[in-house]
């Protein structure tokens, strides 16, 4: 389906409180209402894909008049997803009063960010600093850049715009061939890599040079360098008086052994002189001082070397030296913060039982939680996330999402009181209004272990009636340290819409219930986070609806490891698709991008120092147990699980004479999900492969 101009768009939803507007909403709802009584919704298909919008990145105006937003969308020519910057005008009541987009259509656009007189916006396209000036309707370039520029920042004097842009160091190859004839076509010179971490997923292999931090005019020009050195600087923040820059960096020696330490700094304008604001170790980030400046805030943890650590907010005062860790006894996360314009504490951001969540946060340690159904642009699977920001007179502007639709822009002011949320926007009428979408229900149950209670959702097909006996798929979040919630999922939908139940569950080791849960598993993964899985499975059996010689698994990432290890361990299923698994924790170790981190974190040793570890927890131990028709599907450019990991297990498989095929997917990284129509073949293959393990087919 061709997508409507975004003008074709604003015209119909803008200025919807004029009488004129509301008869003819009224018209069309009411003609809507007939159609829909007309044709009833159909199930979702696998190209429904492209009708899905997400909306990201809310950004509304200081005085919280309008909020920019990046509004996401399909390209079904170019198979992939593409950005625009939108603005939004709601009054105080979360009425929309004007609805339009900035940037055109054929411009792939993010980052929008507010100048402090609320007159211009300033965002990121083509690689470069884009500015738009709201009055005159103008839009200009204002640099031309080595790089991408990542971190986009306003100076409060609206004098300068910071940000973060990869440096190149360029290096010669140490070894010149002699004898080349002019004009010869030799082959390609080798490629001479020393440097620790020289790939990335998603990224592929990376250029040599570091991400340093730059200043440039708001009104455009040359950019100045501020930062130098080989080392990686981030998450920058200006302070009050536009005279220097926070940001978090590792700057230690040997950066790259200690991978998650970062530390506060300070950048003068002027002088470009270094300032370290924290001497503690362990990861710190985040940086954000005061609105008077005499504070500044940060992320951090001090660092135990556990598979999971939860970010902790604190505020410094750099006076005294004196810190404050205001968030210990929540034992939550904190994903992401702001300070509240008058000083007086924040709104905090943190996952709790599988829902993300924001509350205020006083500097005197209250704490109350907001009622907002925060969900952000994530499609394929129900991972928590999303994104919030705070205008000067409080109003919040946040992604809101729920298990039937993708994220909308969403507000709550002084004078809003919608539960979750007053909902601003409405980019997926067509899959609220012409599709029906399972419906997603959460059960708790206990752990055979040790008797902890556990959380779970089932995703019932449409049309699902109780009485009836119904295949089951078991889907297995990554991490293992992440979380599923009544989220929107794509790809779960799409197997529910072929007529599949669709359980998935937070086993131990999954976060938002506390660093003791998630560390159920360190050291200790897979193990009895298995039988967790199972106990879920055996929960919604015992509800009646499901046909026990039709279950199946599948999961991807740390779900494709409990894919593998489960059926290794286990017989009861029909059918098993591992997406892109660990099978062989020595050789992961070995080829995976972070290693460093891995190696340091998940595991008591090196692995020559204890392969009997690495070899007791790897399913390929396990594969001589497997009986189950197994299908792997992984990324061929996924440097994070590489594709080595599935093709020694498919190998193996095939060596045992077990029913097993491979997908590989050109091209794709660990996030398979990135382009489209990747989206519609995992599902797709997942139920293909099921399908053929079906009683009676």
């Amino acid at each position: 389906m061709t997508q409507p101009h975004p003008s074709t768009i604003t015209h119909t939803i803008t200025r919807v409180k004029h009488p004129i507007w509301m008869a003819l909403v009224a018209f069309f709802v009411a003609f809507g209402a007939t159609s829909v009584a007309a044709d009833a919704p159909r199930a979702l298909n696998y190209d429904d894909v492209f009708i899905l919008q997400t909306v990201s990145d809310p950004q509304p105006s200081n005085e919280g008049e309008h909020i920019a937003f990046v509004r996401t969308w399909m390209d079904r020519q170019k198979d992939q997803a593409r950005n625009g910057i939108w603005v939004i005008e709601v009054d105080d009541d979360g009425d929309v009063d004007e609805l339009e987009p900035l940037t055109p259509r054929t411009m792939n656009a993010t980052s929008p960010r507010w100048s402090p007189d609320d007159e211009r916006i300033a965002f990121v396209a083509d690689g470069e600093i884009q500015m738009a000036w709201l009055d005159s309707g103008r839009m200009s370039t204002l640099t031309q850049l080595a790089g991408s520029p990542g971190d986009l920042s306003w100076s409060p004097d609206g004098q300068w715009l910071a940000f973060v842009m990869l440096t190149k160091d360029e290096q010669a190859a140490p070894v010149q061939l002699p004898g080349r004839p002019e004009g010869a076509e030799w082959a390609a010179a080798p490629i001479y890599i020393d440097q620790p971490q020289y790939r990335a997923d998603g990224a592929g292999y990376l250029p040599r040079g570091h991400r340093q931090v730059y200043i440039v005019p708001a009104t455009g020009g040359t950019p100045i360098q501020l930062t130098d050195g080989p080392y990686h600087h981030s998450q920058i923040h200006w302070a009050p008086d536009s005279e220097s820059i926070y940001f978090s960096a590792n700057r230690s020696e040997e950066a790259y052994r200690q991978p998650l330490r970062s530390d506060i700094y300070q950048v003068d304008i002027a002088t470009k002189a270094l300032t370290q604001i924290n001497d503690a170790s362990g990861p710190h980030s985040q940086p954000q001082p005061s609105p008077e400046g005499d504070l500044v805030a940060y992320l951090g943890f001090e660092d135990r070397k556990l598979s999971h650590q939860g970010n902790r907010l604190h505020v410094l005062d750099p006076a005294s030296g004196e810190i404050q860790n205001l968030t210990e006894d929540l034992d939550r996360s904190i994903d992401a913060y702001q300070w509240l314009a008058d000083g007086s504490g924040f709104v905090i951001q943190y996952d709790d039982h599988g829902s993300p969540t924001l509350a205020y946060q006083s500097l005197n340690g209250e704490r109350e939680v907001i009622d907002a159904q925060l969900g952000g642009p994530y499609l394929s699977r129900p991972y928590t996330s999303g994104q919030f920001k705070v205008a000067n007179n409080g109003m919040i502007a946040f992604t809101h999402q729920t298990s039937q639709r993708p994220s909308e822009l969403a507000v709550i002011t002084s004078q809003t009181d919608v539960p979750g949320g007053h909902v601003v926007t409405d980019f997926n009428q067509v899959l609220r209004r012409d599709r029906e979408v399972g419906r997603v229900e959460e059960f708790r149950y206990d752990s055979s272990v040790d008797g902890r209670e556990l959380q779970g959702w089932i995703m019932y097909p449409p049309g699902f009636d109780e009485s009836q006996q119904y295949p089951m798929i078991l889907e297995i979040h990554g991490g293992p340290f992440a979380a599923y919630g009544p989220m929107f999922a794509m790809e779960l939908q799409l197997m529910a819409a072929q007529g599949y139940v669709v359980v998935y569950t937070n086993p131990r080791g999954s976060t938002s219930y506390g660093e003791a849960f998630a560390n159920l598993i360190h050291h200790n993964y897979p193990s009895e986070d298995f039988n967790d899985l199972m106990d879920g499975v055996d929960a919604v059996i015992e509800r009646g609806f499901i046909n026990e010689d039709e279950l199946f698994i599948t999961g991807g990432s740390g779900g494709g490891v409990l894919t593998t290890w489960s059926i290794g361990h286990t017989d009861r299923f029909a059918a098993a698709v591992a997406v892109n698994p660990v099978i062989n924790w020595y050789s992961f170790v070995l080829n995976a991008d972070f290693y460093y981190l891995f190696s340091q974190y998940w595991f008591p040793a090196l692995p020559w120092e204890d392969p009997d570890h690495y070899m007791r927890h790897s399913p390929i131990s396990y594969v001589g147990n497997v009986t189950t028709p197994t299908m792997l599907f992984t990324g061929e450019s996924d440097y994070r699980t590489p594709i080595s990991e599935t093709e020694q297990y498919y190998q193996a498989l095939q060596l045992r004479g077990i029913e097993t095929a491979m997908v590989r997917v050109p091209g794709a990284s660990h996030a398979l999900h990135r382009r489209p129509s990747n989206l519609m073949a995992k599902p797709a293959y997942v139920v293909h492969w099921f399908d053929q393990y079906r009683s009676g087919q």
